[in-house]
């Protein structure tokens, strides 16, 4: 007799023969970050970009993630993830997994990129290729402005190994005594302050007839070739680059008095105190110099990384600033919501009611829907503050604050209020990795204000995107509120892609209320009337969503859910989604980064379908879509499906309930499902392959489609009003 099929209540869903890696996963990501690169069809500098974010990505993800993986091994913790590898075999598989990535980043750009940015009037050339005279200016540039600021480190008995700080840049010298013909080993750092590229004047540029926009030398190659300067009477026998990453998450105690005091001290041990995770080096390094540096910094070699060029290519990044629009993106300038745009431009006029033709007006005739960055955030969520600050009628503003810019608007719209009289409180949050002393620094600005500042809840994140503001209209008092995806950040608002609600929806205000007395009291708000709230009910919620989908589908009807995420990790829900493919529901993910489920496995997945966007902007809103019975309901909020974000931060999830924003969501949806150009299909191998047209069949980029109709609602609109 043959062995019985398995049916789906067999199946162990938390196997982990059906998870995927979280760190592979991200590594994964961060090779269709590095795709962007090597694709010809991104402009040269769009591929410079990509190379630089590719580069910076990965300092991050050696800063934390890598190193809680060696903290967890060197403390004997081999607890296996739900995938089933341990700490040292994640740590294994990320270096067999990266190590080629990285060779091919670096040779690309030595053999490909290199070339074509010359072939294009943008040298950056080798020192040893100079001329005479250009080697003459340099090293006038190195005596006046770069030798002043060096320092070089004798390593001897009488000076110990230096500290050296995290993610520099460093030339390790050996010279030798000409009398003893001793050899000494000295440690030169190159300055961060110091530029990373030095450009030569237009008539030391080079002149062979060919197009010249930009020559430029790596400042380390200046420095390396005139050595002699720092060392008088040595002779130099060798120099190598190497550049270090250190562990850098911070470990606070949050029951420490001083919450702001506790990041200020870690953050000058993030600096200097962490253990090293990695280094980079050049392959001419010579063992004695590459053994030494790893046993003063306790690496193995799978912590080394060679490097054959250029170290530290995330500086690229600079040369995005070159007047060279025709080797860009083309430009984008993110219109006004059509629906503001009359009361933008009525409040101009003279003798106009400002009471009746502000940003409350539009938001009080229907929910408004806004789009970063096809829609302008200066225009619509910073304008919404800044009118709120400065309306008489308004009484308090509330709102988080996670990543911002000191200098922005919404900052100095707070301190109007404030000074108003207004009362204003802004959750910030002080941990919002790598962005703290930013966060410090306009913190302590907005106390001396007069604004209530709360640095959120111990153990959690306040990572929500939420703006209350209380406002009195006759006798009654009305509540208007933002819950968006996006940072209140104008600079990241035209990068990102980003969806946010603004209502006067009265359950919506009252949900708010609570949430930010559960942030800023001793409330425990255990419930909310629309809102999903982690860590309180989010993610029962959204289980209970899921399940109501396999619930039709037993039933005899149709299920569909389409969630759109920067990453999925959490095993509950995964878990949940496998059920629901088992009973039928047509599943599809959007998830540009992380993604942990295992698609398109018989019996388990085959309902489910994986895709993620690489673009010129970086996916960043979540939408989630239930069909609920052909009755269609989408959320937004500020929450990825990952346990950090369920369990160990205050999010918030709002239900969207006017059915042509409702509509419009799930054509942004349909626009993103259907993208051949720069989607990505995830396999139940893990790989991911990149869709193109079918024969003779059209390119279908979501984010260039988004631009195109948000241009022609923009021009609709204008041609209504005139």
């Amino acid at each position: 007799m043959g062995k019985a099929k398995k049916t789906s209540k067999d199946i162990n869903l938390n196997a982990p023969q059906y998870y995927f890696n979280r760190e592979l996963s991200w590594l994964e990501f961060n090779r269709r970050v590095l795709h962007e690169a090597l694709d010809r069809r991104t402009p040269l500098l769009e591929r410079l970009k990509f190379t630089a974010i590719f580069s910076s990505n990965l300092d991050e993800f050696f800063m934390v993630r890598v190193a809680l993986l060696k903290e967890q091994f060197q403390a004997q913790i081999n607890r296996p993830t739900i995938d089933g590898l341990t700490p040292q075999q994640q740590l294994e598989a990320i270096y067999q997994c990266l190590h080629p990535m990285v060779i091919e980043q670096h040779r690309y750009f030595e053999q490909v990129l290199r070339p074509e940015m010359a072939s294009h009037g943008i040298h950056l050339l080798n020192y040893i290729d100079l001329s005479p005279e250009q080697r003459s200016y340099l090293q006038q540039i190195f005596q006046k402005k770069i030798f002043p600021v060096l320092t070089p480190l004798a390593v001897d008995p009488s000076h110990p190994f230096p500290l050296m700080a995290n993610l520099s840049l460093n030339l390790a010298v050996v010279v030798k005594a000409p009398n003893t013909g001793e050899e000494k080993f000295a440690r030169v750092k190159v300055p961060n302050i110091l530029p990373r590229f030095i450009c030569l004047p237009q008539e030391l540029q080079p002149q062979n007839g060919k197009l010249n926009h930009w020559t430029g030398v790596a400042v380390e190659q200046i420095i390396a070739h005139n050595l002699e300067v720092l060392f008088p009477g040595m002779i130099i026998k060798e120099y190598h680059l190497f550049r270090l990453t250190r562990d850098a998450d911070l470990e606070l105690a949050e029951e420490a008095n001083d919450l702001l005091l506790a990041i200020q001290q870690e953050l000058r041990r993030r600096h200097f105190g962490g253990s090293v995770v990695r280094l980079e080096i050049q392959p001419s390094m010579p063992s004695s110099v590459r053994q030494m540096l790893m046993a003063e910094m306790e690496l193995v070699e799978s912590d080394i990384y060679e490097i054959d060029g250029l170290l530290n290519l995330k500086d690229l990044m600079s040369l995005m600033k070159l007047p060279l629009p025709e080797l860009k993106d083309p430009t984008w300038t993110p219109i006004i919501p059509p629906r503001l745009r009359p009361f933008l431009q009525s409040r101009k006029i003279a003798n106009v009611d400002s009471q009746k033709t502000s940003i409350f007006s539009a938001i009080q005739q229907k929910d408004l829907l806004v789009h970063h960055p096809y829609e302008s955030f200066s225009c619509s969520v910073e304008k919404f503050i800044a009118q709120a600050a400065r309306d008489p009628n308004v009484l308090a503003i509330k709102m988080t604050l996670y990543r911002t810019t000191g200098d922005s608007e919404i900052i100095g719209s707070l301190i109007t209020a404030a000074e108003s009289g207004k009362q204003v409180a802004v959750i910030v949050e002080l941990k919002a990795r790598f962005d703290e002393e930013n966060n410090i620094t306009w913190a302590t600005q907005l106390e001396k204000s007069g604004i209530h500042v709360i640095y959120g809840i111990v153990g959690l994140k306040t990572h929500t995107k939420i703006v209350l503001v209380v406002r009195q209209e006759g006798e009654d008092i009305r509540r208007y509120v933002h819950i968006g995806t996006g940072n209140y950040n104008a600079k990241t608002a035209n990068l990102y892609t980003d969806v946010g609600l603004l209502s006067c929806r009265e359950d919506l205000g009252a949900d708010l209320t609570d949430l930010f007395n559960y942030l800023t009291g001793y409330s425990c708000q255990e419930s909310y009337r629309k809102l999903l709230v982690s860590p309180v009910n989010m993610r029962d919620r959204i289980i209970a969503l899921i399940h109501r989908e396999i619930e039709h589908c037993k039933n005899g009807n149709s299920g569909q859910i389409i969630a759109k995420m920067n990453s999925l990790v959490d095993s509950q829900i995964i878990a949940a989604l496998y059920e629901a493919s088992q009973a039928g529901v047509k599943i599809d993910l959007i998830i540009r980064g992380i993604c942990c489920l295992r698609p398109g496995i018989p019996e388990v997945s085959e309902n489910i379908r994986v895709i993620s966007i690489i673009g010129r902007f970086l996916e960043h809103s979540r939408i989630f879509y239930f069909s609920n019975n052909e009755q269609n309901e989408v959320y937004i909020g500020s929450a990825d499906w990952m346990p950090r974000n369920l369990d160990r931060r205050v999010e918030a999830v709002t239900p969207v309930e006017d059915a042509e924003i409702v509509q419009t969501l799930q054509n942004i949806l349909a626009i993103m499902l259907g993208d051949n150009r720069q989607a990505w299909e995830l396999k139940s191998d893990g790989s991911y392959v990149q869709r193109c047209p079918e024969q003779d069949g059209a390119e279908l980029c979501a984010q260039n489609i988004l631009m195109e109709k948000t241009q022609q609602l923009s021009v609709n609109q204008l041609f209504a009003t005139l």
